[in-house]
């Protein structure tokens, strides 16, 4: 196992805690960044590219065809093929938090359409389901299962919000564990199937699971519950007969007490888990080898790389698999670095060089390695750390279409913790929901002034009903420092004068007095 040194080149702000990466044909690309995505690069996807230990990005585009997928990150990926030994593959994207930190509920299938070296289009399709539809969540696992020559999507574990009947004031955004419940999803209908089995007493999150054939295999993950890190081994087992499919779960002895650990295939029937933590304030250095044969399972401790000192004395620690036995591992940037958010990446491979070769293994693998937000679970789940994937040898890449970070704008400004006016009183550590459509941040309006700021309603002391007649309206709306500096420089509307047409003078009466006979045809020409 060897350790090289990995350095990002002008995008350290988008690699954060949580996103993901999506393998095709070789190519890595980056998904799922905190922040909305940019006019630089609206899809929020991004072709990596590492070249000479330098790690750049450059921007993917959707076909016209293609939903809007908002960058989640935390949500459960895995591939889709046609058939077990297929070449072609699509990724599920299920869950996940949005950069409003609200949680989806959707499910996505991905596919490339195009590629070459100048430009790289996707499809992304969002799928419709029925039945036991599983609810929004993050930090669980997606698998496919092959059995009779059918395939189906498993979904395990995760964690969602409280429900909203048990919130209160004080623990408003707390999340809670999902129940241990299977769903089993057809995607050739889009129907949907729970299943509770009795071996699966508590919920688990941010844990390993391997699928190969007709069985998954699930080690480790977090319990908020019990805030513990389960030593169990869990083996799922899916039967599609010609009817309802039959789901079984076995208790396994040998599983390892892990969370956020990291998992690579190095053959068609071995793995490596290396990463995680083994408890609330302690990093696990040891990796082990995980090899499947004949529905058995067999777990054996392997000789670790050489770690580093910054490494082994760092707090915390991240990392996703490569693919082809290649993890990449990451630690946070010493403060007197020049970029503040910038991190120390590592590519680990755990074979040789003549075995990167091979030809891409056919074997499911989902590993849930990102770790929980800040203020979910212990010290160690609420680090620094995101999901990520690369190939060291990917294709050239124009540096004129890199993604340049400085064309981002300053998120910090459009924030929904900013301090909106002089008498704004809104603290991320004291707020809470003041309207009934708020959850977990307040409610925002753009003041049109100049070249427009947000500003929050509440400290604009907006009702509810006006602030609702406000985004329904197309109008435009001026905060209270703004208001009457707006009507001052208003141009009185130029008022149009109607064009009145003269009235005819009317006739005065004549009265005559007749001295003498008049003929009538007279008096007809006098009085016309």
């Amino acid at each position: 196992m060897s350790l090289q040194l990995v350095s990002a080149v002008s995008n350290s702000s988008l690699l954060q805690p949580g996103f993901s990466l999506l393998n095709f044909d070789g190519h890595v690309f980056f998904f799922g960044q905190k922040g909305w995505p940019k006019r630089s690069c609206p899809t929020g996807v991004f072709l990596l590219d590492i070249k000479q230990n330098e790690l750049k990005m450059k921007p993917a585009a959707f076909s016209k065809d293609s939903c809007y997928l908002p960058p989640l990150r935390y949500p459960a990926l895995c591939t889709l093929r046609g058939s077990a030994d297929s070449d072609e593959y699509q990724y599920i994207i299920h869950g996940g938090k949005t950069p409003n930190n609200d949680l989806s509920d959707k499910i996505y299938i991905m596919s490339l359409v195009s590629k070459n070296s100048k430009k790289i289009m996707f499809q992304c399709i969002e799928k419709d389901l029925d039945g036991d539809v599983p609810e929004a969540r993050y930090g669980h696992t997606i698998n496919i299962v092959h059995s009779r020559g059918k395939s189906i999507s498993v979904i395990f574990g995760g964690r969602s919000y409280t429900p909203l009947a048990q919130r209160t004031t004080e623990k408003w955004n707390s999340v809670v564990d999902c129940l241990p419940a299977v769903f089993l999803i057809d995607f050739e209908f889009g129907c949907c199937t729970s299943y509770i089995l009795s071996e699966l007493q508590d919920g688990l999150s941010f844990h390993v699971s391997v699928a190969r054939n007709d069985t998954i295999y699930i080690l480790g993950g977090h319990s908020l519950q019990n805030n513990t890190r389960s030593p169990s081994l869990y083996k799922l087992k899916v039967d599609l007969p010609l009817g309802s499919p039959a789901v079984t779960c076995t208790i396994l002895p040998g599983g390892i007490s892990v969370s956020s650990a990291i998992v690579t295939q190095t053959s068609d029937t071995e793995f490596v888990l290396v990463g995680g933590y083994q408890s609330d304030n302690q990093k696990r250095l040891v990796c082990n080898s995980i090899v499947l044969e004949d529905n058995k399972i067999a777990i054996v401790e392997r000789a670790s790389p050489d770690w580093t000192p910054d490494i082994k004395h760092c707090r915390m620690w991240f990392g996703c698999d490569m693919g082809k036995g290649s993890v990449l591992l990451g630690i946070p940037g010493a403060n007197k670095q020049l970029i503040s958010d910038a991190n120390y990446l590592y590519i680990l491979r755990c074979k040789g060089a003549e075995e990167d070769k091979e030809e891409e293994l056919t074997a499911q693998i989902c590993s849930q390695t990102s770790t929980e937000d800040p203020g979910d679970s212990t010290p160690f789940e609420d680090s620094e750390e995101f999901c990520f994937s690369a190939e060291a040898n990917s294709f050239d890449v124009d540096d004129s279409d890199t993604y340049n970070e400085d064309d981002e704008e300053d998120e910090s400004e459009t924030g929904y913790w900013i301090t909106c006016s002089a008498s704004c009183n809104i603290d991320i550590n004291t707020w809470v929901p003041f309207y009934s459509t708020e959850l977990n941040k307040p409610a925002m309006i753009l003041c049109s002034s100049g070249a427009g700021h947000w500003v929050h309603a509440q400290c604009m002391d907006l009702s509810e009903s006006m602030l609702l007649r406000l985004s329904e309206a197309n109008v435009k709306y001026f905060c209270n420092e703004h208001v009457d500096l707006n009507k001052g420089l208003q141009t009185p509307k130029k008022v149009v004068h109607l064009k009145k047409q003269p009235m005819k003078p009317l006739r005065k009466k004549t009265t005559m007095k007749l001295t003498m006979p008049v003929k009538k045809s007279f008096l007809r020409r006098l009085f016309e």
